[in-house]
């Protein structure tokens, strides 16, 4: 029944509405002379519409006269009336078949590329390297080998540990999983020194093998040795070992910042104006002019790519210019309030460069003001490891 019913709307079929006293005896001839209805539904007691085929409507004329039931037209549904309706619209149709063919024809492009799983590594790296590869927007999806441009990525970047590419309609997606890089790691059966990682001033050595060769309260430089590699015995004289322990030390971190007295800030009025521009691949078409109306204003851009589904991107693009109007206003700090700003400031930026905050021992503001600004150096003392396995090349 359901395949009768798809063919019917493909080739065509009519709503009818049949009136009379003899309905049922209508139907039962219909049945008889097995002419398909449908989707019936009764009005009243003496009407009815009901759906039929078109070949099955011609052979309705002598049942309708056999049961003096007059048979009428609501509406006409299929592929045969769409034709005949539009059949005068040869612009219409013509347009509708050069947009279907379009379609068809960009479906087989990559018109969206989207990089995920990198944090570390900037897109723009990993564009350029596709780039070379000669994947990138607008290639025909057609002859690409994917492998080739995967390992092509690996090749050039050995901070990424794997990479897939997958392309669904017009969108590929490149998903990258980053390398774990970690230090050269040195064999306990190769003979190292423990050098220092940063200046310092040593606190505390802790030589768990190897011969310390600096003492506390010594100030050493990056890359001085720490804890020699080498062992020494009246009788079995120098030999190499295997460098190990932990070397404590004084290290400073420190941020200068200047705060002027005067400063202008901005203050937002909370009006905004937006311009629109159309991009076609690379042909760009301004709707307005790129110029506003406001004095002094921020500008933020934004660009959105046309999609008819969730992966079937089309070559062209919405570019959103946001222009943010702002009120320039002067604001005169005191020498307390300024002071103050700045050392929070450098507070902020040190607290992001000192990895271990439990290990600060001493904090030092420096300060220098003049009538025009007042320049504020915050330093921390910080009390770290600052040992590290070098190997002994002979």
């Amino acid at each position: 029944m359901y395949f009768k019913v798809l063919l019917n709307k493909i080739f065509g079929y009519i709503t009818i509405e049949v009136e009379g006293y003899f309905i049922e005896r209508f139907m039962n001839l219909c049945n008889q002379r097995k002419i398909f209805l449908w989707n019936l539904k009764r009005i009243h007691s003496t009407i009815m519409n009901v759906n039929i085929g078109i070949n099955d409507f011609k052979k309705l004329k002598q049942i309708a006269k056999k049961t003096k039931c007059r048979v009428k037209i609501k509406k006409k549904r299929g592929l045969p009336f769409l034709l005949q309706r539009y059949k005068k619209r040869k612009i219409f149709f013509a347009l509708f078949l050069l947009i279907l063919i379009s379609i068809v024809v960009l479906s087989n492009f990559i018109w969206n590329i989207e990089i995920i799983g990198n944090e570390q590594i900037p897109s723009e790296e990993i564009s350029q390297i596709l780039e070379k590869s000669n994947f990138k927007v607008g290639r025909c999806k057609i002859g690409i080998n994917t492998k080739e441009v995967i390992n092509q990525i690996r090749l050039e970047r050995d901070d990424i540990a794997w990479a897939g590419i997958e392309i669904r309609g017009t969108n590929a997606t490149v998903k990258i999983v980053e390398a774990d890089l970690k230090p050269e790691l040195i064999s306990e059966e190769e003979y190292c020194n423990l050098v220092a990682t940063k200046d310092g001033i040593i606190t505390k050595i802790t030589a768990q093998n190897g011969t310390p060769v600096v003492e506390e309260g010594e100030v050493v430089k990056k890359g001085s040795v720490l804890v020699g590699g080498w062992l020494e015995g009246k009788y079995t004289g120098t030999r190499y070992v295997h460098a190990n322990g932990e070397v404590q030390a004084k290290v400073w971190y420190s941020e200068k910042v200047q705060i002027p007295l005067k400063q202008m800030k901005k203050e937002k009025t909370g009006n905004e104006e937006n311009k629109y521009s159309v991009k076609v691949n690379n042909f760009e078409i301004n709707l307005a002019k790129r110029v506003s109306k406001f004095k002094k204003y921020d500008t933020i851009e934004s660009t959105k790519k046309l999609k008819l589904f969730s992966d079937f991107y089309l070559p062209i693009e919405i570019h959103k210019t946001n222009f943010q109007e702002y009120q320039e206003k002067e604001i005169v700090y005191t020498l307390q309030e300024a002071e103050n700003i700045g050392i929070q400031e450098a507070k902020q930026k040190l607290d992001e460069k000192v990895p271990n905050k439990d290990m600060i021992s001493d904090e030092k503001i420096y300060k220098e003001q003049t009538s025009e600004y007042v320049e504020i150096e915050v330093v921390y003392e910080v009390l770290e490891n600052i040992a590290t396995k070098e190997k002994i090349i002979f």
